[in-house]
């Protein structure tokens, strides 16, 4: 009887294991495809795959935006600021948290990104990491972590302690 409950247990265990994968095998697919999006400029895409009360966050600890804003930033970006965005080095990584205020299925990724400017033709490269909720095949909340002071020297500002003036 106790072999046979071992056995029962495994089973249970291999089969949520293998259920596991296969959401984590599809979110690591939609979180690759939403980066080709933002390379592509696939609005269409982009929109699809956010939930429709996707939120996110950062890189600044107070910053924060629903999906209507997101989208029109991004657009917004393209547009008039940048004329490329690219993705080198970009690595993906599925992960289940069980329990707590942030549990569910998330894919971060991380990435070296370029961007070039339209009006100067100055290019950065960022570090940058994304962490993707996915519930239902969509993108339900994200946090991105950059260092935006870097961004801002490689671009030519200068910082000054104000105690040194």
């Amino acid at each position: 009887m106790k072999k046979l409950f071992f056995i029962l247990v495994i089973i249970v265990v291999a089969a949520s294991c293998s259920v596991q994968n296969d959401k984590s095998e599809a979110n690591l697919a939609l979180v690759e495809k939403y980066v080709d999006a933002v390379e592509n400029l696939d609005y269409s895409f982009m929109e699809n795959a956010l939930d429709d009360n996707y939120m996110g966050y950062g890189p600044s600890h107070t910053d924060s935006i629903g999906k209507e804003l997101a989208i029109a930033n991004w657009k917004n970006n393209i547009e008039n600021l940048y004329k490329s965005v690219t993705y080198n080095k970009s690595r993906n990584l599925a992960n289940f948290i069980s329990e707590g205020p942030n549990a569910g299925e998330w894919v971060s990724n991380w990435a070296e990104l370029n961007i070039v400017f339209k009006e100067d033709e100055k290019k950065v490269t960022i570090w940058a990491n994304t962490i993707y909720k996915i519930e239902n095949n969509k993108i339900v909340k994200s946090y991105t972590f950059y260092n935006e002071a870097d961004v801002l020297e490689q671009l030519g500002y200068v910082f000054i302690n104000p105690n040194d003036l």
